[in-house]
């Protein structure tokens, strides 16, 4: 593999917004008694029975090693005194549009990721402002002041460092890598901390001896990408600065799914197949709607134990309609469903649009 000079852009000046706790800050916001006290958003696990997953907690509640993707059950184990809210995710969506009119004041270069974070290319700004912080400021000020949340924001020259940036001083935090820090900030950075790199990944790296990004900018490039295949290219770039990715604010959607988790597992077959005929439905009518068409069918299951099994199939031919879809989610769905498994989730999806 031939290894050319590193060429690095540090012109751009990107800003990562992250909203603190969002959900559970939307509830205590609207909510004056939940202020001060551990707020979970999942349903309380002595009315569901113990099922349901937890979708956020504020900051309290996550000192109880509380976190998202923890079952209801554990966190309330670990808090029995946490105020445990169902959630509204319909409201979140409407409170995430506001935040988007506010980026939309000083520039269109807007790529969100998630109802709570996006991404800002304000290089070239509707304000004319030279600096990236006071920008990130004004933004921070406009969200606590208008929706009375709060936000923490990084600031860099490119996505990868910002979004790093963001999280460094949660929450109400504002943090600058600049490019003449980044390459000694990030050689101090915990491997694992590196977005992108997860648990298993960064298993594979501290066998190779790597467990901070100076580990990885003393490393062959060439026996990372062996060892890694792209990913291990990618992560020499990252970890010395190099991430050349632009705000996409036009972001082409890539597929079309729809999941739901059950209160009450799952356990004939007839619901399931009934419930999995909805999903189709409806994952075909937003195709439909927005004339796309996709050639890969994939269907999802998590069972009672939390163990997910995802399946996809790959057509000849680009489909949207929900006789084709549903046809070869319930043939997805015969070949792995388990008898005598509850099921907590079922999903079908749509990709290769």
């Amino acid at each position: 593999m031939l290894v050319f000079p590193l060429i690095n852009d540090t012109s751009r000046k990107i800003i990562h917004v992250d909203m603190d706790a969002f959900f559970a800050s939307i509830e205590e916001r609207d909510n004056p008694d939940l202020v001060g006290k551990p707020v979970v958003i999942a349903r309380n696990p002595l009315e569901s029975g113990g099922r349901g997953v937890v979708s956020t907690a504020n900051y309290i509640a996550r000192k109880y090693g509380i976190h998202s993707a923890m079952s209801a059950k554990e966190a309330y184990e670990l808090c029995p005194q946490a105020v445990f809210v169902s959630g509204n995710y319909e409201h979140y969506r409407e409170i995430s549009k506001q935040m988007h009119e506010i980026f939309h004041r000083y520039t269109d270069e807007v790529e969100g990721m998630a109802l709570d974070e996006a991404y800002l290319d304000v290089t070239i700004n509707k304000i004319g402002a030279t600096s990236a912080i006071k920008i990130a400021k004004m933004i921070q000020h406009d969200i606590f002041t208008e929706l009375h949340l709060t936000s923490s924001a990084g600031v860099s020259y490119n996505k990868f460092l910002a979004k790093i940036a963001s999280d460094f001083e949660k929450p109400r935090g504002l943090t600058l890598i600049s490019p003449d820090e980044a390459f000694t900030f990030l050689a101090d950075f915990p491997i694992e901390k590196f977005h992108g790199v997860g648990a298993k990944t960064a298993e594979k790296l501290e066998k190779l001896g790597i467990k901070t990004g100076k580990d990885v900018q003393n490393y062959s490039p060439q026996i990372l990408a062996d060892k890694l295949g792209q990913f291990g290219w990618e992560l020499y770039l990252k970890a010395n600065g190099i991430h050349m990715a632009p705000v996409k604010p036009n972001r082409i959607r890539k597929s079309v799914g729809k999941e739901k988790t059950y209160g009450k597992l799952l356990y004939l077959e007839a619901d399931v197949k009934a419930e999995v005929e909805k999903l189709s439905q409806k994952v075909s009518d937003i195709l439909t709607k927005n004339k796309m068409k996709g050639s890969i069918i994939v269907i999802k299951i998590r069972y009672a134990d939390f163990t997910t099994v995802t399946k996809r199939l790959s057509l000849d031919e680009k489909v949207a309609d929900f006789l084709t879809i549903d046809g070869h989610a319930q043939n997805l769905l015969a070949d792995y469903l388990q008898e005598d498994k509850g099921i907590r989730l079922l999903g079908v999806t749509v990709t290769g649009l």
